[in-house]
């Protein structure tokens, strides 16, 4: 039923046809059934598990990997190989896709987990009535129309309208629809609001909620999947997961390079057309394979295999290092979302606040013959732990608080017309609360003020253990003080009191709304000698004035204390004993902000990433804890600034637009306005990051780029989301985007490496093709460089340091390419040198070496003819297997010599010295090793077709490959001086670029 909180009880019942008194008969409920279904969350239907393995190789690179690896085998067969070499190319490539596909599958996964937990919220049972009696029945069976019966400790079954309120009140913990920590006090009266939010909908009770205080009848308006959590599931259900900017921009570069493939293949296999026909080929169709498999060596060349592996590594690390700053990593592709994260939308509570109330602030009569007549103390301390210190309005710190009247009464009515309890939980080693956030605080401020007489002063109760130290004083007045009775608060008197009996006197204690309990004083406390003077209007005027700074500027949340003696012998109170009270002090409280946060807002700032504060709270509340924050820059008019959800709702398209790029503070919302928030700040190309508790978060923590889940919060939230906060500390978000910043810097360097190094080995093969010599070098060679001695040392770039101003640059644009024009045409330049240098190693060794056979170089070019013409050396040196180990030899040094290029993009190695990063020194040397081995331990050598290099080779190979160390200088040198590279792209195609390439 909609607008049912609009409605009368009477319209409400009389739409369902349901008497309150009787409820629905069983055919009334059958018939309802029908039309309205049964009180679940429908099943979700999941992806099978064979669709979500098939997903994983929609991949244009993937696709021309296994087309490579079925077309080698199918190749291998052709000429007559059998046993290991047949299978070792395609079967190392399928096992790296096999293994990336795991990784991807497990990650999807997880989203559809988050549906599962919603059911975690939904009762089980229901005390409903039914044919005139009530009765227990399974929550699934309730129906529109049902009259239930809800109590304290009851889970919610369904979304209901009040009928009816069988106690003084009734509270309600919707935290998981708003995510504000108080409870809602329930009500039946109409709600008139327009755009009503949850928060407004008093006399609504939803589904999953829980009631905290209090007893009350309602007939239901909605199950299943129209609830407010059936809303949530739908929301989450039609957010489809979206590609992170680092895969968009891995996948559009892979695009690219797809096409340059393809390009380079054909044309080997054109030029060589004329050569199909040569002799030693065996006919025309044997020449086209062989260059068919040449094209097929060329693909797996420039396809970087190691590359998803190495950036999974990566991002795989960075959670390792996020882990100790307190967010836990569930997504691996978020790690590198983080460093492009433009605005961060988070919630208030528990978040920028510590979630635990706490009193700041407390107001008193100093003396009537003083002026002013008020005083004002502060309290330090943030949490509930009983820990803090008084200031008095001179800001002296209180050595001895409790010799102060009006102080040592507040503590005295704090702790006994109070129902929480305050305890240590010494397995979380922090204080936590049973009850109302406010009590607790409360409880907090009688512990900090301390005890009368020396042996019980502050200082003497820091030797209890923390167990006994949380209740102390608390304990110590309820023994000094029995209580008797007790006046429990109620909405219309908005107070409570207690009576108490000790020291040969009867007193009450009241606590409430300011407003009620000023109403009910007639006298006030002086705190100069405890006197009690009458209130006079100048005095009550003055408290008020202090009330109304206290609640408007500060935004605190504010309780009015009083006491009263009571006639001796007295065992019960009336609500007439509330009058003639004398007022003991106003006390101020607030959900104060974490101590860390204005600092992280600032680095926030600097970073030019935005922060818009979310949250369920009213707009004076949230706007003055902004100001103490630093989340606006200046005092003055916030116009522009801060919205309520039902301000923007009303504004025009255009001005929406306008609103959301100023936009610091969004309050009374509900989960729908938070996930229109983010998907309109993503409609502007702003990568968001969004952070959430509750239920309500999961649909905009799923929609978000990256959704941050609080370590304290719901299992819906944590499963919905890509990251968890183990503190709950927004400065934990600032200190993992730096984290993120780096390891995506990190991430483009190892990628321009391995495909700078790819290149190189593109280029090897094409000139080598081209040239007409022979196989340089063979698939199995090429796929041991590109995944070991390629893949070592593109993980140990991993662990370069981050930049000093890692947090001082603005956030990268979303469009921007991993490999921009003048970088791609750095590496080309880079890998044409590797290339080349490979091929001089091949002809170094046939045309030069000592060890070599002296073969002039035409003939090394014209090596399909040997066999027709008359030549000095026999034709088989052709298959000797040195020239094609020189050329993996230097194909190997000559890219662990540009892995050290890559310790930085710009900066020289003079600056940054190779053992800045000892990681990748170690990789180096590993992989040098693994190298020789392959070289010198003959089953292996046998099977990569190489053969032992004698020094003078070695030689060979560290010359051709140390001047690529001098060739990246140069080009970082003109990469350091902008105006030296205006000509950078003035001579090649710009059409051959990836098109953010083109736009740069």
């Amino acid at each position: 039923m909609e607008n049912a909180y609009a409605k009368s009880v009477s319209e409400v019942l009389a739409a369902f046809g349901v008497d309150p008194t009787k409820g629905l008969s069983d055919s009334q409920a059958a018939d309802h059934a029908k039309i309205f279904g049964r009180n679940v969350l429908p099943q979700e239907q999941s992806t099978p598990f064979w669709k979500l393995v098939l997903k994983q190789f929609d991949d244009l690179l993937v696709k021309i990997l296994i087309a490579a690896a079925i077309i080698s085998f199918i190749l291998a067969k052709m000429n007559g190989e059998t046993g290991l070499s047949a299978i070792i190319e395609p079967s190392v490539i399928f096992l790296i896709l096999a293994a990336n596909a795991a990784v991807g599958v497990i990650t999807e996964t997880n989203a559809e987990k988050a549906l599962e937990e919603l059911k975690a919220y939904q009762a089980d049972v229901a005390t409903v009535l039914r044919n005139g009696c009530f009765s227990i029945i399974p929550a699934t069976e309730l129906v529109p129309g049902d009259i239930v019966e809800v109590g304290v400790g009851c889970k919610v079954p369904a979304d209901m309208r009040m009928i009816e309120i069988l106690s003084n009140q009734l509270r309600v913990d919707q935290a998981i629809l708003t995510g504000e920590s108080f409870s809602v006090a329930k009500e039946l009266e109409c709600t008139v609001t327009t755009h009503a939010v949850y928060q407004d909908k008093t006399n609504i009770l939803f589904s999953g909620t829980v009631v905290v205080a209090g007893r009350a009848r309602a007939v239901v308006i909605g199950v299943g999947s129209n609830t407010a959590m059936g809303s949530i599931r739908d929301a989450m259900l039609h957010t489809e997961d979206e590609m992170t900017p680092l895969k968009k921009k891995l996948d559009e570069f892979g695009t690219f390079l797809a096409k340059v493939i393809a390009g380079i293949c054909v044309l080997v296999w054109v030029v060589n057309i004329g050569h199909f026909h040569d002799p030693q080929h065996g006919g025309i169709l044997r020449g086209a394979i062989h260059y068919f498999k040449v094209a097929v060596a060329l693909a797996v060349a420039a396809i970087p295999e190691g590359l998803p592996a190495v950036v999974t590594t990566c991002l795989a690390l960075g959670t390792k290092r996020m882990a100790r700053l307190n967010a836990i990593v569930r997504s691996l592709p978020s790690v590198e979302t983080l460093g492009c994260t433009a605005v961060i939308c988070t919630d208030k509570t528990g978040t920028l606040t510590t979630n635990m109330m706490s009193v700041s602030k407390v107001c008193f009569m100093k003396s009537l013959y003083h002026r002013p007549m008020m005083d004002e103390y502060a309290i330090s301390g943030t949490t509930y732990a009983p820990e803090g210190l008084i200031y008095d309005n001179e800001g002296v710190q209180l050595d001895f608080p409790a010799k102060s009247p009006c102080l040592l009464h507040i503590a005295m009515c704090s702790a006994l017309c109070n129902e929480a309890i305050l305890q240590y939980n010494p397995d979380k080693k922090i204080y936590e609360k049973i009850g109302e956030s406010t009590e607790v605080a409360l409880r907090t401020l009688a512990e900090k003020v301390g005890l009368p007489g020396f042996d019980s002063m502050p200082t003497a109760l820091n030797v209890l253990t923390k167990l006994e130290r949380a209740s102390y004083c608390n304990k110590y007045w309820e023994q000094q003080f029995r209580k008797i009775s007790t006046l429990e608060f109620s909405r219309d008197r908005k107070m409570m009191s207690v009576l108490c009996s000790g020291k040969d006197q009867d007193i009450m204690f009241s606590k409430g709304a300011p407003e009620s309990i000023f109403a009910r004083c007639t006298h006030i406390m002086c705190n100069s000698d405890g006197s009690s003077i009458r209130l006079t209007p100048d005095i009550r005027s003055e408290l008020n004035s202090r009330f109304q700074s206290f609640a408007g500027m500060d935004a605190l949340r504010c309780i009015a204390l009083a006491v009263k003696r009571m006639p001796p012998g007295r065992q019960s109170l009336s609500y007439a004993d509330e009058a003639d009270l004398t007022f003991i002090g106003l006390v101020g409280m607030l959900d104060p902000p974490r101590e860390e946060v204005r600092e992280a807002i600032k680095s926030c700032m600097n970073a030019g990433i935005r922060v818009i504060v979310v949250t369920g709270d009213n707009k004076t509340t949230a706007e003055s804890l902004c100001r103490q924050i630093g989340a606006f820059d200046s005092l003055g008019d916030l116009s522009g600034l801060s919205y309520t959800a039902s301000e923007f709702d009303s504004l025009p398209s255009l001005l929406k637009m306008a609103a959301l790029q100023r936009m610091v503070l969004f309050t009374r919302v509900e989960p729908s306005h938070k996930r229109m928030l983010v998907e309109a700040l993503k409609n502007q190309n702003e990568v968001v990051a969004m952070t959430g508790d509750g239920v309500n978060d999961a649909p905009a923590l799923k929609k978000a780029d990256i959704g941050i889940a609080m370590g304290s919060g719901t299992a819906v939230a944590k499963s919905a989301s890509d990251m968890v906060l183990a503190d709950d500390n927004f400065a934990s978000i600032v200190a993992a985007v730096a984290e993120g910043r780096a390891i995506y810097s990190n991430t483009k360097q190892f990628i321009r490496y391995m495909i700078s190094s790819n290149i190189g080995e593109v280029v090897c093969i094409f000139v080598a093709a081209v040239l007409g010599m022979p196989d340089t070098l063979v698939p199995v060679q090429l796929l041991w460089v590109n995944l070991v001695t390629d893949g070592l040392p593109a993980t140990a770039i991993g662990f370069n340091k981050p930049d000093s101003d890692v947090m001082t640059a603005k956030p990268r644009k979303v469009n921007e390419a991993v490999v921009s024009g003048w970088l791609f045409f750095r590496y080309l330049v880079i890998g044409a040198y590797v290339g080349l240098a490979t091929v001089a190693g091949f002809v170094w060794w046939f045309v030069y070496s000592d060890n070599g056979p002296h073969v002039p170089y035409s003939e090394l070019v014209n090596f399909d003819s040997c066999s027709m013409r008359q030549t000095s050396f026999p034709c088989s040196v052709y298959e000797d297997k040195h020239p094609s180990t020189v050329s993996m030899t230097v194909l190997v040094v000559v890219e662990m010599f540009n892995a050290l290029n890559n310790l930085s993009e710009n900066q020289s190695l003079l600056k940054i010295p190779p053992w800045s990063n000892p990681w990748l020194l170690g990789s180096i040397v590993l992989t040098m090793l693994l190298h020789i081995s392959i070289l010198y331990i003959e089953p292996l050598s046998v099977l990569f077709s190489v053969t032992p290099l004698s020094w003078s080779d070695w030689k060979t190979v560290i010359y051709l490959s140390f001047p690529v160390v001098i060739i990246d200088e140069v080009l970082k040198f003109f990469s350091r001086k902008p105006r030296g590279r205006t000509f950078r792209l003035r001579f090649w195609r710009r059409d051959l670029l990836p098109k953010e390439a083109r736009d740069k």
